[in-house]
């Protein structure tokens, strides 16, 4: 496993950890010892992201999830998404495709067996029109 997969599978922890504590991501990321999670870690990088877009990346799932309320969906499904969305709309200089191949990889391992078509199928749909959602 790459330091980026298992950085983005403790990503994916830490904003499930604080959705079911409803607690704000950057609050419980505070609450942790340095030694645990570094400014300068991936981890870190897409926390903060995800936090610094959520209004427009749950705008973007609510959009293109068909079908789906974002209260239905599992909350492992939301994060996953939220973390390959911020990768494909604002991390510039990752690939979309190794974006979407990481979240499908990791719902597989932790979410439902339905769920990885069904990211597969909003994540496509985003990064095919992204050039023309404004951000």
């Amino acid at each position: 496993m790459t330091a980026r997969r298992k950085a983005r599978k403790r990503a994916v922890d830490f904003l499930y950890e604080a959705e079911m504590k409803k607690i704000d991501p950057l609050q419980l990321l505070e609450s942790r010892p340095p030694s645990e999670l570094s400014q300068g870690d991936y981890t870190h990088t897409l926390v903060v992201g995800v936090q610094e877009h959520r209004r427009k990346i749950d705008e973007l799932i609510t959009t293109y999830a068909q079908g789906w309320d974002m209260d239905r969906m599992p909350a492992l499904d939301r994060n996953i998404m939220r973390i390959a969305l911020f990768e494909i709309l604002w991390q510039g200089e990752l690939d979309d495709q190794i974006a979407i191949d990481e979240a499908i990889s990791i719902a597989e391992e932790i979410s439902t067996a339905e769920s990885s078509s069904y990211i597969n199928g909003v994540l496509g749909r985003v990064s095919m029109l992204k050039a023309a959602i404004p951000l």
